[in-house]
């Protein structure tokens, strides 16, 4: 072995070692404690819910839903969908992030803003426009009519499903682990290239085995973000669980059917959280040394330099501005036709106010259950930070009748509030939030905390001055995933709105259900435009952080 391979082995043990390496927790402070078990009992609503509404139906009945063939065929269709788009999203993602940030990619600023905002626009919204476009007599088909193509293969399904989704949750990835690349220290990546290793070999050994927490948060929410999703599935008619339980608690009156099938959808989430834990596990990295964050070195790209600019244009052609581009088709056609647009401000700012605020509330909850979970860990703290995932994968109908049945029975006073439904927002996207703030803080050192509380701060000013202005970024990123997830989140909304009570996401569904696909393509634009701002903030953040 030579000299060069020695000192790589040496580098590579001890970057494993600092990766996996776990201290002894000490005890948590009470308030830590409380505010998390209050979170995790909060996010558990729903799940007491589909309890309730399950067990009053009898455990023969239970028992005849989850033998019946069409059980299977759900459970299995569903399970190989999630599969196959987190696989896909991963991929996609990790792939745009490294691209947008450690190399040369010709305009690599602006794919960092436009390969993001596909996360803005909704399933359903997205899943029309492709049918629309690639679809049995869409648009493109019609182009290629002269050329004796007459029909091209159906969209509907599983493959349309799988594109679709793919399409609109990569982003997931791409935020998280863009975060991770712009606060992962370069040396051990200059260490390893100084060794002799090729750019492929430093990324393999060195570079993705620190972004796999980051890897692992992203694919969870895709995961998840597949499980729970109504539109896409919806609109490309693919039997997953969601499309099956809207359809048991719209088509009938014993809603018992839709609640053991929520269960079933909860006990998937759960081995997919199990899974989540093993793929990650005790995996923590930040930098052993003080000092400033030095910015990575960018990589020439050389003879692949256009290839990845065609990459991130395909994915960005498919995922923006196909769906953009039908939209605008929609309003330039009726705009000529003389259609009204119907332009309403208050929609704008209602959904406004209610994402916001619930980004807002969401990270607040989301700061100690992540606090506790890498900072103290165990069986409990573990437990507490999962709990809070099982929301993310229930349809939103689900945790908005649960939260129905909560108010009218206890709770009356926040019955048909907008308090109630960003009561809804937080737990349906709370994961969001505790994911981005979990892969800051493992990048955050201990012993910054532990200096701090040497000098005599208690647990909670540590918190509130040094923990939290470390993990900004994160914070940041959490907040614009689920202010941007909230404006466009439908059944919640539709439910539990107060009266009068209109967002663009149900403004765009309203129309789309009655054909006014003018109408519709103003609140669609708008959606896509304020999200383009949030998203630029975010990111003109994470520029200020990489240049400290």
């Amino acid at each position: 072995m030579t000299v060069n391979n020695l000192k790589l082995s040496s580098l590579t043990l001890a970057v494993r070692s600092t990766w996996t390496q776990r201290t002894k927790p000490h005890q948590a402070p009470l308030f830590l404690r409380l505010a998390a078990l209050i979170v995790a009992a909060l996010a558990l609503l729903p799940l007491g819910y589909l309890i309730i509404r399950a067990t009053g139906a009898g455990y023969d009945k239970i028992l005849d839903i989850l033998l019946r063939p069409k059980t299977h065929e759900i459970f299995f269709g569903s399970a190989a969908l999630a599969g196959s788009v987190t696989l896909a999203a991963v991929t996609i993602g990790v792939l745009l992030a490294w691209l947008t940030v450690r190399t040369d990619l010709p305009g690599r600023k602006v794919w960092a803003v436009l390969t993001v905002l596909p996360l803005v626009i909704p399933s359903y919204v997205g899943a029309f426009t492709l049918v629309s476009a690639f679809g049995p007599k869409g648009l493109v088909q019609g182009w290629l009519e002269p050329l004796g193509i007459e029909r091209l293969p159906s969209i509907y399904g599983f493959p349309g499903a799988f594109i679709a989704l793919t399409l609109f949750s990569y982003p997931y990835v791409l935020l998280s682990v863009r975060a991770a690349l712009r606060g992962l220290d370069p040396s051990l990546e200059e260490a390893a290239r100084s060794l002799g290793r090729s750019q492929l070999q430093v990324f393999r050994e060195i570079t993705l085995p620190h972004l796999r927490p980051s890897m692992v948060a992203g694919g969870l929410l895709v995961a998840l973000y597949t499980l729970s999703d109504f539109g896409a599935v919806s609109m490309l008619r693919f039997d997953s669980f969601t499309r099956a339980i809207y359809m048991q608690y719209s088509a009938s009156f014993d809603r018992s059917v839709a609640a053991v099938l929520a269960l079933l959808l909860v006990a998937m989430t759960v081995v997919i959280l199990i899974f989540e834990h093993r793929m990650r596990g005790q995996a923590r990295y930040y930098r052993s040394s003080a000092g400033a964050l030095r910015p990575a070195r960018t990589i020439a790209l050389g003879k692949w330099r256009w290839p990845a600019f065609a990459f991130c244009a395909i994915v960005t052609l498919l995922a923006l501005v196909t769906p953009l581009a039908v939209i605008v088709f929609w309003l330039v056609r009726g705009t000529l036709a003389g259609e009204a647009l119907n332009l309403r401000f208050d929609v704008v700012f209602n959904s406004l106010v209610g994402s916001g605020l619930a980004g807002l509330m969401a990270m607040v909850a989301a700061i100690p259950v992540a606090v506790l979970a890498i900072r103290y860990p165990g069986r409990v703290s573990r437990w507490l930070e999962r709990s809070t995932y099982l929301g993310y994968a229930l349809p939103g109908v689900v945790i908005a009748l649960s939260l129905v049945f909560f108010g009218a029975n206890y709770a009356l006073f926040l019955y048909q509030t907008i308090f109630m439904l960003i009561f809804a927002y937080v737990v349906r996207f709370l994961p969001q939030a505790v994911g981005s703030t979990r892969a800051s803080l493992l990048q955050v050192s201990p012993r910054l905390e532990e200096a701090s509380r040497n000098l005599g701060r208690t647990p909670l000013q540590t918190l509130s001055s040094v923990t939290v202005p470390l993990i900004r970024p994160g914070l940041l990123t959490g907040i614009a995933l689920v202010f941007l997830t909230a404006m466009k989140e439908l059944p919640a909304t539709l439910i539990l709105g107060p009266t009068g009570f209109s967002t663009m996401a149900t403004r765009i569904w309203d129309t789309t259900a009655e054909a006014f696909f003018t109408q519709a393509s103003v609140p669609s634009l708008l959606l896509v435009m304020v999200s383009a701002v949030a998203v630029w903030i975010i990111l003109s953040q994470e520029d200020k952080k990489a240049r400290q």
